[in-house]
């Protein structure tokens, strides 16, 4: 059974192109449902049955898994059981006729613009670390990069001159995205002020380096922003996300179309974009009632 596995965990790697950490998740559960069909007496996939998937999805509920986690675990299943009938090892899938929980779609944390400025406000560029600090704050929310899209971003990837880079996205998928004037100056004044001072002569390929000339971590830029988020004053709870969902929520609250923001965002479905045009509307929602004299 783990030599059907190992093909369906190659399958994804070469033939779909998904990233490590997403083989990874999809391994990790995929050998829990192995484990359990073990421990049940299951030893090959042909005995797996309808009844066998509602045990195993109604015990990782029992143990306290979350409905997101869940629906998770039906999608590997689901994934699997489709490659083994296209490559002729089952004759149907045990899941064909499964459907997925409908999830509530949480609406993500945005900041205003006037929080949004507020942050950027706080990093001091009179400081290398301040430079740089304001740098990353600008470009994020200026392009909507995700944060591993930030810390990996390489100089070479970044034209100042058009004010355009190409960010490597999920499943190593690229994309070109506009800067903005405000974003590629703060970004200028970083590579030709304190870049060189942080490097103290090392030569990086990464745009943005710690003090000691190494790249950032997510943990690191995450503690940063946490740290300007309390220094302006911000009552939200601050992700590195939450600049990204600020950037593409601003966009079409001012007009942008949805297919180009998703280009932007590189989301590969637009219904993931989608969730931007229910917080603006909520936004609305929310501003309309504060200041309506009959709300």
């Amino acid at each position: 059974m783990e030599a059907h596995l190992d093909l369906y965990l190659d399958y994804l790697t070469v033939e779909k192109g998904l990233a490590a950490n997403t083989r990874a998740s999809y391994s990790a559960d995929l050998l829990k449902f192995l484990s359990y069909l073990k421990d049940t007496g299951i030893d090959d996939w042909s005995q797996v049955r309808f009844p066998e998937i509602i045990a195993f999805l109604s015990r990782a509920q029992e143990q306290g898994l979350a409905p997101r986690s869940r629906a998770r675990l039906l999608s590997a299943m689901r994934g699997f059981f489709k490659f083994m009938v296209r490559d002729s090892h089952l004759q149907e899938s045990p899941v064909a006729n499964l459907t997925s929980p409908r999830l509530r779609r949480h609406l993500p944390t945005v900041l205003s613009v006037a929080e949004v400025e507020r942050l950027l406000a706080q990093p001091n560029p009179d400081l290398p670390l301040g430079l740089r600090d304001s740098a990353m704050l600008e470009l994020l929310y200026g392009t909507g990069l995700r944060v591993t899209e930030l810390i990996t971003l390489a100089i070479g990837r970044v034209n100042l001159e058009v004010g355009f880079l190409v960010a490597r996205g999920k499943g190593s998928k690229e994309r070109i995205v506009p800067m903005g004037e405000v974003a590629t100056e703060a970004v200028r004044s970083y590579t030709l002020g304190s870049r060189p001072r942080l490097l103290k002569g090392r030569v990086s390929e990464i745009l943005f380096v710690s003090n000691r000339g190494t790249a950032m971590t997510r943990q690191g830029f995450w503690k940063l922003l946490k740290k300007y988020g309390r220094q302006a004053g911000m009552q939200k709870s601050l992700t590195p996300h939450t600049l990204r969902h600020s950037f593409a929520t601003h966009l079409l609250e001012r007009g942008a179309d949805l297919r180009s923001v998703q280009m932007m965002l590189g989301h590969a479905d637009i219904s993931t974009t989608q969730i931007y045009t229910h917080v603006a509307r909520e936004r609305l929602r929310e501003v309309h009632k504060k200041y309506h004299p009959r709300a």
